[in-house]
């Protein structure tokens, strides 16, 4: 039970993560009273990330490594939905180097 937490866990802080980013992105893309809005609701998205990723006594190293496998295919879900952007080959090769490096961090003990 407590793997699927830490796995939930650690999907929610990506996708913060992510989120937090995108906005901030939104905002710096953007013009008028928008801009502001969409910059201040990316900081505060990054802060509960960084609350969220942090509140858990975990392996640091070892669980921030799978973090960067989950982080990369939620960078590319919203990258799709919120920006239109689709995968190119040489990010399907990368990415999959890296969600393999992150599967061999979360089952070899």
């Amino acid at each position: 039970m407590q793997t699927v937490w830490l796995a939930v866990l650690l999907t929610l802080a990506a996708f913060l993560e992510v989120g937090g980013d995108a906005l901030v992105r939104s905002g710096l893309h953007s013009t008028g009273l928008g801009r502001a809005g969409f910059i201040a609701a990316g900081g505060a998205v990054l802060l509960i990330y960084g609350i969220t990723v942090n509140l858990p006594d975990w392996d640091f190293g070892r669980l921030m490594g799978v973090y960067v496998a989950l982080f990369f295919v939620a960078a590319q879900i919203v990258a799709y939905f919120a920006f239109g952007q689709t995968l190119t080959l040489p990010v399907c090769i990368g990415g999959t180097l890296i969600v393999l490096g992150g599967a061999v961090m979360t089952v070899w003990r």
